[in-house]
């Protein structure tokens, strides 16, 4: 167990990332009450607690959940992105012409960033309300990339 590599909190929770919150609060009860030092002394049981401690305080509360699942969800996009560049590199669309988000989990960010990062975000974007103002510019993103529009 190399606790210096990067902590999936869900492998080691032995969870699912869509797991409810009471399933992963479950999960760490289950392992914390199995490798607790009270019950188990040996060194393994030390430093898999602790390793379980660590992944539990990434997703204990909603927003620390998000906040992970948002930095896991851009480090898998950078790292297809840069497998794929190797391969035959895409034009990106200019970020000049597209709108940019003032609300959500991507406030701050262009259309077309989105795109690249949250394929599912834009898809949920094309049905939902808020997104009504977009809907032309998500339907040519989403269709650019060869995804399904809603």
């Amino acid at each position: 167990m190399d606790l210096s590599a990067p902590l999936d909190p869900y492998a080691v929770l032995q969870v699912l990332p869509s797991a409810e919150d009471e399933v992963v609060r479950a999960a760490f009860r289950a392992l914390a009450f199995k490798f607790h030092p009270d019950r188990d002394v040996s060194e393994y049981a030390a430093l898999r607690m602790r390793e379980i401690n660590l992944a539990y305080a990434l997703v204990k509360t909603p927003g620390a959940r998000a906040a992970f699942d948002r930095r896991r969800r851009m480090a898998t996009a950078v790292e297809a992105a840069d497998s794929s560049s190797q391969a035959a590199p895409t034009p990106v669309p200019s970020d000049a012409h597209s709108s940019r988000l003032t609300f959500g989990r991507y406030a701050g960010w262009t259309l077309s960033q989105v795109a690249r990062f949250d394929v599912d975000y834009l898809r949920w974007l094309s049905r939902h309300s808020s997104g009504v103002h977009f809907k032309g510019e998500v339907d040519v993103l989403l269709r650019a990339r060869g995804a399904s529009v809603a």
